[in-house]
């Protein structure tokens, strides 16, 4: 099904590219970008899924430069507040030793292009559009020292990538023809709910010469929708419900090995 909705988006996508009309004192090009699910749902057998992100680049006057430009993809969100917690080990315990309190931490990020992001762009354009994990603006409260800051949210990507919430791939788009692109971003079984920002940068000679975005839901389906809702809105009818089956399934068990 997937891939019949990829090929019916390729013929669209050839079609804007021959119809689409262009600015005749337009410079730059433009992104036509798509993915290939704007609704992902969680269910009980979800494993994760592999999301597409393809589209074309249309060039002034539909005419390719001889130096072809290059493609960065990046799939992110929820952007949510966060508070990080390093432990230390005093007198033989451990015990949280400092907080770093973070204003807008993606829970999930992954990135991929046509080539490594550092022969792409310098430092700066990378820390303006955010290229990179080691470009992402968590936006830290308080003060504190550099290295310290540093320390902790090395910590923090290290974790997520461990968990696969953060991923980098500088070879994961592919660019046909000179107009066509696509890549292919994992997204794990652990992601959360939330709106995703899919989000193509067009790049040549250093410059961000284009940027577009899809927006993504990844939304729990099913009873798993039903016991996350219900838990929202009846805290406390949800939290009887859960002691009384617990109560259940114990009085079942031991009478199960009674018999025994």
């Amino acid at each position: 099904m997937m891939w019949r909705g990829i090929g019916m988006a390729g013929a669209m996508m050839a079609a804007l590219c021959a119809a689409a009309p262009v600015a005749a004192d337009q410079q730059d090009p433009r992104l036509v970008p798509d993915v290939s699910s704007r609704n992902i749902e969680i269910q009980y057998s979800f494993t994760g899924e592999e999301l597409l992100l393809f589209g074309a680049i249309l060039y002034p006057d539909q005419r390719l430069p001889d130096d072809r430009a290059d493609i960065v993809v990046v799939l992110k969100g929820p952007v949510r507040p966060m508070v990080l917690r390093e432990k230390s080990r005093v007198a033989g315990i451990w015990v949280n030793a400092q907080s770093l309190r973070l204003r807008s931490a993606p829970a999930y990020y992954a990135i991929g292009s046509s080539r490594p992001i550092d022969k792409l762009v310098d430092e700066r354009t990378a820390a303006i559009f955010e290229l990179g994990l080691s470009n992402l603006s968590m936006s830290p409260t308080g003060f504190g020292e550099a290295e310290n800051l540093g320390r902790m949210e090395a910590g923090l990507i290290d974790l997520y990538k461990r968990l696969g919430l953060y991923y980098e791939n500088s070879s994961a788009v592919e660019i046909s023809e000179g107009v066509l692109y696509r890549a292919r971003l994992a997204v794990p079984a652990r992601v959360p709910e939330g709106t995703y920002r899919a989000e193509t940068f067009l790049i040549s000679k250093g410059r961000v010469l284009a940027v577009a975005s899809r927006d993504v839901e990844i939304r729990k389906a099913g009873f798993e929708r039903f016991v996350a809702e219900s838990a929202e809105e009846n805290g406390f009818l949800y939290g009887l419900s859960a002691v009384a089956l617990s109560l259940v399934m114990g009085f079942g068990a031991s009478a199960l090995f009674r018999r025994r």
